[in-house]
C-alpha cells in the first residue's frame, strides 16, 4: 500500500529551499509566490532545555529520604529542576562529569534516565500512520455515535434529546486532571469546566497551550473536551454542529489543568512526574495522560503506585507505534493502557498493544473542541456532489474555487502540466511514499494552486487527518476518501468550490483521543460512588468491556471496548 509522510503537527517544517536562479526558467512557476512554513526559533522552555547547553535530563535517586537535597548538585554545578514528595528523588540538569560526581556520592542510590515524552495524538504517529485511518462511520460530524459505543448516553442522557436527564450521573464531584500541553482556557465549553490549573514548564499557574502570542498543539483542549465539554455554551461549530455544541464524556466533571508539554509537544518523566503530585494533591480522582514515550524507573513507579494507593486513577495511552508493546507510563502496573479502535471497533493498526494493554475506546477521526477560532470545517463542491473531507489542521480558512487540475505526485515544479495558470486553480493531489505532503503543496502552489485536495487510494475508504505549521504561507487544504476519490479523478477540469470556515473543533486520531474517554467514563463512576477506590474502578471498567477479537482478554485488544453503563452496573454490583 502506498503511504503518505504527513506534516507534522508538532513539529513545524522549516523553509524550502530557494530555487530563485532556477524558476524563472520553469514556465509553470509563477512569479511572486512565498509558499511554506517560515523559520521559527526553538521553542522550549527551562524544563524542556535544548540539548546544545551540554547538560543532560536525569533523575537522582537517593537512597533514603533526608539524604535528598539538592545543596550538592548546585555545589558540583547542575540545576535541580524538579523535587517529589514521594519518591526519595530529584531531577537536575547535569553534565557528564557532574553526573559521574553524583553517581560516586555514597548516598545517591542510582543516577535514573529523565526519558521525553511526547503527545500521542496526530503530531507523534510515525510517517504515514494515519494514511489507513478513515472517516468514522459518523462522517457527517455527528459526536454523539462515539459516545452511544461507549454507553455514555445510557448513563446520563437515556431519552436522547441532548440535555442531561434530571439526576443523571454526569461526573459532578469528580475532578479529573488533564496532564497535556495546557489548553484554551476560555473555550465556551471548557471555561466552567476548571477548577485549578498549573503550567509546569513556565512555573506558574496559567495553564493555556501557548505563549507569546504562539499557540501550541491544540492536543489538551481536544482531550479536555472529550472528558468534559459542556453543550450549549457558544462554541463556533457550525454547520457540522448545531448551537447545542458537543458534550464530553462526562459533561459535569471538574478539570484540573497540568501544563507539561512544551510548544512542540513534548516533555520530560520529571516535569510529569511534578504534574502527577499535583493532581494528587489537589483533589483529583483521575488523571488523564495522552502522551508516551518514556522509561519505567523506581522514581516512576514510586509515583505512579503512590497515586493509585492515595485515591487516583492514572489512565494512560497505549503509543502510536503500533508495536507489541505498550509504551510507558501506560504499561506501568498501577496504571490503566487504553488503545484505540476505529467505528468498526477494530484494532487501528498504529495502536500499541501487549500484555499491559487494559481497554479500547474510539481513537479514530474523533471531533472535540480546539482552540477557538484554529480548527476549521470544509464543504467541498464539485457539481452537485457533496464529497465528504477533512481540513488540514491550520489550513487558511476561505472560499476559493477553480478548475480542478491534476497535479500526480505534485513531486516537482513542473507537476501539475499546461492545465496550470497563475490565475488559479485547484490542485489535486496523488499519494507517493517518496514525496511528503508539505513539498508536493509548496511545489503546486508554486505553480499557482489557489487550494488543494489530497487524494485517498485506500481500499478502506478513508480519509487522512493532516495538518500544516502555524506559521507560514499555505493555501486551503483538505483530504478526502476513496470514494470520493473516484468521483474526482472523472471531473477534472470542471469547476470546484472548497470552503474552509473558522471553528472551535477539531477532527484528530491516536491513542491521545481514546485515553480521555475511558478517563471520563472513570470520573462517571466514581461519581456514582465516591467511595470507590481505583482498583475498584478499574475492576468495573475490565470487567464489563465489550469482547473484542478472541473471547476474553487478548493483548490486541486488552478487555475490549470500554462500556459506561456496564461498568456503572458492575461498580454498583460490587459495592455495598
Amino acid at each position: 500500500m502506498k503511504r503518505w509522510g504527513f506534516i507534522g503537527l508538532m513539529v513545524l517544517a522549516g523553509c524550502m529551499p530557494d530555487d530563485s536562479e532556477q524558476r524563472d526558467a520553469l514556465r509553470n512557476v509563477c512569479p511572486g509566490i512565498n509558499a511554506g512554513a517560515l523559520p521559527q526559533e526553538p521553542r522550549t522552555t527551562q524544563k524542556v532545555a535544548s540539548e546544545d547547553d551540554g547538560r543532560e535530563p536525569v533523575i537522582i535517586r537517593y537512597r533514603q529520604a533526608r539524604s535528598v537535597t539538592a545543596a550538592r548538585v548546585h555545589q558540583l554545578g547542575g540545576r535541580v529542576t524538579a523535587s517529589f514528595r514521594h519518591a526519595p528523588a530529584l531531577a537536575a540538569r547535569v553534565t557528564p562529569e557532574e553526573r559521574l560526581a553524583l553517581a560516586l556520592d555514597p548516598s545517591v542510590e542510582s543516577i535514573e534516565p529523565d526519558a521525553e515524552l511526547r503527545a500521542t495524538g496526530l503530531g507523534a504517529l510515525p510517517l504515514g500512520a494515519l494514511t489507513r485511518v478513515g472517516l468514522g462511520a459518523s462522517g457527517t460530524g455527528d459526536y454523539t455515535g462515539k459516545l452511544q459505543r461507549v454507553q455514555a448516553l445510557e448513563v446520563w442522557d437515556r431519552d436522547g434529546d441532548g440535555v442531561p436527564d434530571p439526576g443523571a450521573v454526569t461526573g459532578a464531584g469528580v475532578r479529573v486532571c488533564v496532564i497535556d500541553s495546557g489548553m484554551d482556557m476560555n473555550h465556551p465549553e471548557l471555561r466552567d469546566a476548571v477548577v485549578a490549573a498549573r503550567d509546569f514548564l513556565d512555573g506558574d499557574d496559567d495553564a493555556t497551550d501557548g505563549e507569546e502570542g504562539h499557540w501550541g498543539t491544540g492536543h489538551g483542549t481536544h482531550v479536555a473536551g472529550i472528558i468534559a465539554a459542556r453543550a450549549g455554551m457558544g462554541g463556533q461549530g457550525g454547520p457540522v454542529l448545531t448551537e447545542s455544541g458537543l458534550m464530553g464524556v462526562a459533561p459535569g466533571a471538574q478539570l484540573l489543568v497540568a501544563r507539561v508539554l512544551d510548544l512542540n509537544g513534548r516533555t520530560n518523566m520529571s516535569v510529569v512526574l511534578e504534574a502527577v503530585e499535583w493532581c494528587m494533591s489537589q483533589g483529583a480522582r483521575v488523571a488523564s495522560l495522552s502522551l508516551a514515550g518514556g522509561l519505567a524507573t523506581f522514581t516512576s513507579e514510586d509515583i505512579f503506585k503512590a497515586a493509585l494507593d492515595g485515591g487516583m486513577l492514572v489512565v494512560a495511552a497505549a503509543g502510536n507505534e503500533g508495536q507489541f508493546l505498550v509504551s510507558y507510563p501506560a504499561s506501568d502496573p498501577s496504571v490503566l493502557a487504553v488503545g484505540a479502535v476505529d467505528d468498526l471497533d477494530r484494532r487501528v493498526y498504529f495502536s500499541s498493544h501487549g500484555e499491559r494493554l487494559a481497554l479500547m475506546a474510539p481513537g479514530v477521526d474523533v471531533l472535540s473542541t480546539f482552540p477557538r477560532g484554529l480548527g476549521s470545517f470544509a464543504q467541498l463542491e464539485l457539481g452537485r456532489a457533496r464529497p465528504a473531507s477533512r481540513s488540514l489542521l491550520y489550513a487558511p480558512t476561505g472560499n476559493t474555487w477553480g478548475a480542478l487540475v491534476d497535479c500526480g505526485h505534485g513531486g516537482t515544479l513542473d507537476s501539475c502540466g499546461e492545465d496550470s495558470s497563475c490565475d488559479g486553480f485547484i490542485a489535486y493531489l496523488h499519494p507517493h511514499p517518496y514525496v511528503r505532503p508539505e513539498r508536493a503543496m509548496v511545489n503546486v502552489m508554486k505553480q499557482g494552486a489557489r487550494a488543494v485536495i489530497f487524494a485517498s487510494e485506500l481500499a478502506e475508504g478513508g480519509a487522512e487527518i493532516l495538518s500544516v505549521p502555524q506559521h507560514g504561507a499555505w493555501v486551503p487544504a483538505v483530504t478526502i476518501t476513496q470514494a470520493a476519490s473516484t468521483v474526482m479523478g472523472r471531473q477534472l477540469g470542471a469547476t470546484t468550490r472548497l470552503t474552509l470556515r473558522p471553528v472551535d473543533y477539531a477532527y484528530m486520531s491516536g491513542t491521545s483521543m481514546a485515553t480521555p474517554y475511558v478517563s471520563g467514563i472513570a470520573a462517571l463512576l466514581f461519581s456514582a460512588r465516591p467511595g470507590a477506590t481505583p482498583a475498584q474502578v478499574r475492576a468495573a471498567l475490565q470487567s464489563s468491556a465489550k469482547d473484542l477479537g478472541p473471547a476474553g482478554y487478548d493483548t490486541e485488544h486488552g478487555h475490549g471496548l470500554v462500556q459506561a453503563r456496564g461498568a456503572m452496573e458492575a461498580l454498583i454490583g460490587a459495592m455495598p
